[in-house]
C-alpha cells in the first residue's frame, strides 16, 4: 500500500532510480564480483597485481570515485559550528574507541572460541573505524554531512595514533589478563598512516579544493544547485565498482569456504545491529538532532574494511583465516548498513527528534 505520509512522499520523490533500488544494485554488484572471481581464471591475481607500492589501484580508484563527490558537497565553512557540539564529539569517541573494539572482542571470543584466526580477524575489523563508506550511508540516511566529515577526520587521526596500541592490547595483553590465548603481533604504524592518507586524504583534499574553487568562481548557488547534483551519482557508481572489485578479488575464497563465512558472518551481523542501535539510542538520549544522531550511529557501526584487510594480509598473509575474516567484513557490512539506512529513515518519521542538537553552538 502506498504511503500517505507527506514526508514519506517527499523523501521517496527525491530519490533517483539509482538511490531507490540501491539494495538491488548492491546485491547484483556482489553477485557479479563473485561470479567474475569464480569464472574468469586468474582475474583475482591480475587485479591484485595492479598496485602502487602495496596499495590496490582498482580499489583506490573505486574509493576515490565513491568518496570524492560526497566530500566535494561538504560545506566546510560550516564545520566550525559542528565542533561546538561537544556531546556528539564525546559520544562518538566513546562509541568508536571504547565500546566498538570491546564489543567486537567479546563477540569474537563468544562465537569463535575454537577459531583463533577468524577471531583475530574480527578483532582487527573492530579496531578499524570507518573512514570511507560511512559517508555514503550517512548521506543516504539524511545525516549531517558536515558532522560526518568531522567525525571521519577524527577517526582517521585516532586510527593513526591508536590502532597499533589497541591491536597489541586486544590481541596480546587483554587475553593474557583474562587467562585466554594470546599472540605476539606487530603492526606497522606507517602502513596504517599510509592507508588513511590514500583512502581519505586524497579525496578529502580534492573535495575541499573543488568546493573552494567552485564557490569562488561560480557562486554558492550554482555550486549547490547545479554542480553538486551532477557529481552526486558518481559516489554510488564508485561504491558499486568497489564492491565488484572486492568480491572479484576474493570470490574464490568466499565461495570455497561457505561454512567459515557463515561462522564469521554471525558475530559481524550481531555487532552491526548492536552498535548501530546503541549509538542511535544514546545519541537521542543525549539530545542530538536526527541528522547528528544518524551520523554518530553510522560512523560508530561502520568499519574500515580496507585497512582491516590490508593489516590482516600484511601480518598473517593473503591465505590466512584473518584475511578471510577481513574479506567477509564488507560481505556483511554492506547489506547490513544499507538495511539500517532504511531503519534510520523510518525512525526519523516515528520518533520525536529535537530540531537542533542540545548544547550545540
Amino acid at each position: 500500500m502506498a504511503s500517505t505520509d507527506p514526508v514519506d512522499s517527499v523523501v521517496v520523490g527525491r530519490l533517483s532510480t539509482l538511490d531507490r533500488y540501491l539494495p538491488l544494485w548492491i546485491v547484483l554488484a556482489m553477485g557479479a564480483g563473485l561470479l567474475l572471481g569464480r569464472l574468469v581464471p586468474g582475474l583475482d591475481t591480475t587485479l591484485d597485481a595492479v598496485k602502487v607500492d602495496q596499495t590496490s589501484l582498482p580499489i583506490a580508484i573505486g574509493l576515490f570515485a565513491m568518496m570524492y563527490p560526497v566530500l566535494a558537497r561538504v560545506k566546510y565553512e560550516d564545520i566550525g559550528h559542528v565542533t561546538g557540539d561537544r556531546r556528539m564529539l564525546w559520544l562518538s569517541l566513546i562509541l568508536n574507541w571504547l565500546i566498538g573494539p570491546a564489543l567486537m572482542f567479546v563477540l569474537a571470543w563468544t562465537f569463535l572460541p575454537d577459531e583463533p584466526a577468524f577471531r583475530t580477524g574480527l578483532i582487527v575489523i573492530g579496531l578499524a573505524r570507518c573512514i570511507a563508506m560511512v559517508l555514503i550511508w550517512n548521506d543516504l540516511a539524511c545525516g549531517d554531512r558536515e558532522a560526518g566529515a568531522l567525525l571521519v577526520g577524527i577517526n582517521s587521526l585516532f586510527q593513526i595514533l591508536a590502532y597499533a596500541v589497541l591491536g597489541t592490547f586486544y590481541l596480546a595483553i587483554l587475553p593474557g589478563w583474562l587467562g585466554l590465548g594470546s599472540q605476539d603481533v606487530q603492526f606497522s604504524t606507517w602502513e596504517i598512516t599510509k592507508a588513511v592518507l590514500i583512502f581519505l586524504g586524497i579525496p578529502l583534499v580534492a573535495g575541499y579544493l573543488t568546493r573552494r574553487v567552485g564557490v569562488a568562481r561560480r557562486g554558492e548557488q550554482w555550486y549547490d544547485n547545479v554542480f553538486s547534483p551532477r557529481i552526486a551519482p558518481f559516489a554510488l557508481y564508485g561504491l558499486l565498482f568497489t564492491i565488484v572489485i572486492l568480491f572479484a578479488l576474493q570470490g574464490n575464497t568466499i565461495t570455497s569456504e561457505p561454512l567459515s563465512v557463515v561462522r564469521i558472518a554471525i558475530p559481524l551481523t550481531v555487532y552491526f545491529i548492536i552498535m548501530w542501535f546503541t549509538s542511535m539510542v544514546l545519541a537521542k538520549l543525549a539530545g542530538l538532532s536526527y541528522a547528528r544522531s544518524a551520523t554518530v550511529a553510522f560512523t560508530a557501526a561502520g568499519n574500515n574494511f580496507e585497512l582491516a584487510i590490508a593489516v590482516s594480509i600484511g601480518v598473517w598473509g593473503i591465505t590466512s583465516g584473518e584475511a578471510l575474516a577481513g574479506v567477509v567484513g564488507p560481505l556483511i557490512e554492506v547489506p547490513a548498513l544499507v538495511a539500517l539506512v532504511y531503519v534510520s529513515l523510518w525512525l526519523r518519521r516515528r520518533w520525536s527528534w529535537p530540531a537542533t542538537s542540545k548544547g550545540a553552538s
